[in-house]
């Protein structure tokens, strides 16, 4: 399974325009190879380098297994979870200092997870634990100017 984006490629820079010194809006992502067994996927977006602790920027769950890619500043057939920000939906990278590691996380689940919207990352990995068949993974890298 893989996840890529059209917009920036593994371990190199994500353009402004998905941060918040942009239009602060998500990228294109695009899904292959899912699982002939998957039933749904979740999609979570961090930041392991921020100052306190990782930092949550998006959390997808119950995303329909037959998705191939999310656009652009999309909403996406799933439930949006609870960032760091403390909204739901996408929240670009905007590290206070220095150069920031982005990974964009997708699970392929054996199950769809029944939740409202509004879950954390720590709530949904919870839940999904024991149910993730395969991982992939798109790392981006952001610093402000």
């Amino acid at each position: 399974m893989t996840i890529t984006s059209a917009a920036f490629k593994h371990n190199s820079k994500i353009p402004s325009k998905y941060t918040c010194d942009g239009e602060n809006i998500n990228p294109p992502l695009e899904f292959s190879d899912i699982p002939k067994e998957t039933k749904s996927l979740v999609l979570v977006v961090d930041d392991p380098d921020a100052p306190s602790k990782t930092w949550v920027h998006w959390v997808l769950y119950s995303i329909d297994q037959s998705t191939a890619k999310i656009e652009e500043n999309s909403p996406v057939a799933g439930i949006q979870g609870m960032t760091d920000f403390g909204k739901l939906g996408y929240g670009g990278p905007c590290p206070p200092s220095g150069t920031h590691r982005y990974f964009f996380k997708l699970y392929a689940l054996d199950t769809i997870l029944d939740a409202p919207s509004g879950l954390t990352k720590q709530q949904v990995l919870e839940k999904v634990r024991d149910r993730v068949i395969e991982e992939a993974e798109l790392v981006g890298l952001y610093s402000r100017q």
